[in-house]
Order: structure tokens, then C-alpha cells, then sequence
């Protein structure tokens, strides 16, 4: 298991912030779309649209920020984040309709897609000789979090009442902008030069957006834990619900345990496109077995649902490490914010997407939507190694191209 903070440094005050930060979102994680559906009473099909139009909103705002934190600093940048993300949780409380539910949602799910672009230079600048490495131990430090998180959300999911979600929802918000206040300490990044070109090299970079929108399908794939299996749990097996957090719980510890391990050994681009294969492998047999838990006793569902939830876990865990590893290795250092930015719109593209997507196919459609997302994620993890090997023959032919212009004066 990894130690929960460097013993010192500007690395342990990123994952200070980020320990506080993903407490909150352990709340949100777990509870939150049964906040909307079962203390709000919104319907599920309203719940999965409203996310859609949020993630669709948040699409620009990662290339857009990150962009900014490459020229501007990247601390203050993100810690701005933070602090919008926070009042958008807190205006949940206040959003009892669909379109008050699509405005915070989409003024939260904007500012976390932000940030993320924003903290990149952090973690690249701060992270050592492998910032990837780094990026998988604060991935565990989240999942600590999370677990916190979700233990407590547990206990509002049983209660069930709409003051029992409400404290989670300003439990949340407290934690994002106490989050932002720890960054106070932390040393600003100067800005790398940028040198001559075009402004928006990364939205130019075909390869890098294919691996993007690949990344983005396969990410649909965080979403089954916190939409598709809570729901699916209450609304179509009789396991009892206290399990919703159990299996947030089981995946947290596993990922918290493992995912330093996993990040070791996908230590290049090439290793990533053979880690999303196995991911996709995983995706698909744990969204059968999660198929396979409804009109069976409560014991049983339980018992498949658990030994699904730890199948689905090692995908995440190579999906989450082939993530890490492709988008640093690909990006050029002086753009990360707004490489990694582009690369948000995978998230993007599952925040849009997903929480709709799943709702309709396992949820509305039933048993067979569950195997028809297993195989996406399935063909998606087979395509991503013929992506990764055509953008590492493109950034070979790209440094070549300048290493031709930097020797022309001198010929």
C-alpha cells in the first residue's frame, strides 16, 4: 500500500489538496445521482440528460484553462477551479427542477474538467523524472478519499431522507474549497517558453485526439460504478443497498493498494496501448457478470456483484495507468496544460455521454444493454494500440521535422 503523503515538499502539499478534495467527491461519487433521483425525485432519464448537456458544456473548458495555466501559472489557475466548483456543489441544495439541476451540475462538471487540465503542470513540474508515476500516487491518495467518502455516503444512501443527502452535498462543497486554501503554500510554476508555431498545437495533433476520443469511450467505464451499478442495484436486484457503497468501498482499497504497482509497469507509450486492451477484456466480462445479478437471491447478487466490481477494478486500474502514461509521454512538456486539457475531453466525452448512455442501455434496456457496453469497451481497448503506435510515428517524424530547422542556419 503507498504512504498517503511524501514526507515533504510541494508533493505533499498536491496531495494534501488533493486528499481533502476527493474526501468530497467520495460523498458525490456514491450518492450523488441517487441525491437527484431518490431525495430530489428527478426522474433517472432526467438525471442521465441533464449530466449529458453538463459534460457537453465542460467539453471546452479543459483546452481552455489548460492553455491558461501553461501561460499564466498553473496554481492560481486551479485553485480557481476549485473554489467555482465548490459554490456550483453547494447551489445542488437549491436545485429542486431539471433546469436548476443543469445549471450547477454544468457549472461543476466545467470547473472539474478545468481543473484537471490546470493541476497537469503541477504534477509534470512537481512529479519528478516520471510525472506519470506521480499522476498513479495521486490517483491512490484519491481513492483513500473516496473511501472516506463513500463510507459516509453509505450512511445517507440507508437513511434516505432529503436532509441526509443535503449535509453530503455541503459536505462536498466544504471540502473543494478547503482544497483550494492548502494550495496556498505551494510554490508557483513558472511558465515553460513557448517558442514560434501555431497557438493550439495540440487540437492539430490527429493522433493525440484520436487516442483522446478512444480514452474518452473507455472512460464511459468510471461511470458504471457511481450511475449504472447503484441504480441497477436498487432498481433491479434484491442485494441489499448498503452494497452500493460496499462496492465503491472494494473498489477504492484495490486501486488505493495497486495502482502505484500497475503505473510501474506501463512505463511506455507502447505498454499503454497494450494496457487499454486488457482493460477493455475486463470491462466486458464484469459488465456480464453485473447482467447476470438480477432475479437471483439477495446472497447471490451480492456475492456477483462484488466479484464483478473487482474485475471491473483491474480495468480501471490499466485503463487509468495507459491514460497516465500515453498523455505525458505524447505531449510536449511546454504545452502540458493544454495537451492534457485536450486530453480531458475524453473525460469530457464520458461525463456527456455516459451517465445517458449507461442509464439507457443497462438500465432502461435491462440485461442486454449491459453486454452491448461491455463489448464497446471491448473493441475500444482492441483499437487504442494501432492509435498509440500511429501518434508515436507522428511525434518521431514531428522531432525530426525540428531538429531539421534547428541544424538548417548552420548548414
Amino acid at each position: 500500500m503507498p504512504q498517503l503523503m511524501p514526507d515533504a515538499g510541494p508533493q505533499r502539499v498536491i496531495a494534501a489538496s488533493n486528499f481533502v478534495y476527493t474526501v468530497g467527491s467520495g460523498l458525490y461519487l456514491t450518492a450523488g445521482v441517487l441525491y437527484f433521483t431518490q431525495a430530489v425525485r428527478l426522474p433517472a432519464a432526467q438525471v442521465g440528460l441533464g449530466l449529458g448537456i453538463a459534460g457537453v458544456v465542460s467539453l471546452a473548458a479543459g483546452i481552455a484553462v489548460g492553455h491558461l495555466a501553461d501561460k499564466r501559472g498553473a496554481r492560481g489557475v486551479y485553485a480557481t477551479t476549485l473554489l467555482i466548483q465548490a459554490l456550483a456543489t453547494a447551489g445542488f441544495v437549491l436545485a429542486d427542477s431539471f433546469w436548476p439541476f443543469v445549471v450547477v451540475v454544468g457549472v461543476a462538471t466545467g470547473a472539474k474538467a478545468a481543473g484537471l487540465a490546470a493541476r497537469s503542470p503541477l504534477i509534470r513540474h512537481y512529479g519528478g523524472d516520471r510525472p506519470q508515476e506521480f499522476r498513479a500516487y495521486l490517483r491512490a491518495v484519491t481513492n483513500v478519499g473516496v473511501s472516506l467518502g463513500a463510507a459516509l455516503a453509505g450512511w445517507a444512501v440507508q437513511v434516505g431522507s432529503l436532509p441526509a443527502y443535503q449535509l453530503l452535498v455541503i459536505g462536498n462543497a466544504i471540502a473543494f474549497a478547503a482544497s483550494a486554501a492548502i494550495l496556498v503554500v505551494l510554490p508557483p510554476v513558472t511558465p515553460e517558453p513557448t517558442g514560434s508555431g501555431p497557438r493550439w498545437i495540440a487540437l492539430r495533433d490527429r493522433p493525440y485526439l484520436l487516442i483522446t476520443a478512444l480514452d474518452g469511450l473507455m472512460a464511459v467505464q468510471f461511470k458504471v460504478l457511481t450511475v449504472a451499478v447503484p441504480l441497477w442495484l436498487v432498481e433491479a436486484t434484491t442485494a441489499p443497498r448498503w452494497l452500493v457503497s460496499g462496492t465503491m468501498v472494494i473498489n477504492t482499497v484495490i486501486v488505493i493498494v495497486f495502482q502505484v504497482r500497475a503505473s510501474r509497469d506501463i512505463d511506455s507509450p507502447a505498454a499503454g496501448g497494450h494496457a487499454y486492451r486488457r482493460a477493455g477484456v475486463a470491462f466486458l466480462a464484469a459488465c456480464s457478470l453485473i447482467s447476470l445479478s438480477a432475479g437471483i437471491p439477495a446472497w447471490a447478487a451480492a456475492a456477483l456483484l462484488m466479484i464483478a466490481v473487482v474485475i471491473h477494478t483491474l480495468g480501471e486500474l490499466w485503463h487509468s495507468a495507459a491514460g497516465f502514461e500515453v498523455s505525458f509521454a505524447l505531449a510536449p512538456k511546454h504545452a502540458t496544460g493544454q495537451y492534457l486539457g485536450v486530453f480531458g475531453l475524453g473525460a469530457g466525452l464520458a461525463e456527456s455521454l455516459g451517465p445517458g448512455l449507461l442509464i439507457a442501455l443497462c438500465i432502461t434496456w435491462g440485461r442486454p444493454g449491459w453486454y452491448v457496453i461491455g463489448a464497446l469497451f471491448a473493441v475500444t481497448g482492441l483499437t487504442a494500440p494501432l492509435a498509440v503506435r500511429w501518434a508515436q510515428r507522428h511525434q518521431h517524424a514531428q522531432r525530426t521535422t525540428r531538429a531539421a530547422k534547428q541544424q538548417a542556419p548552420a548548414a
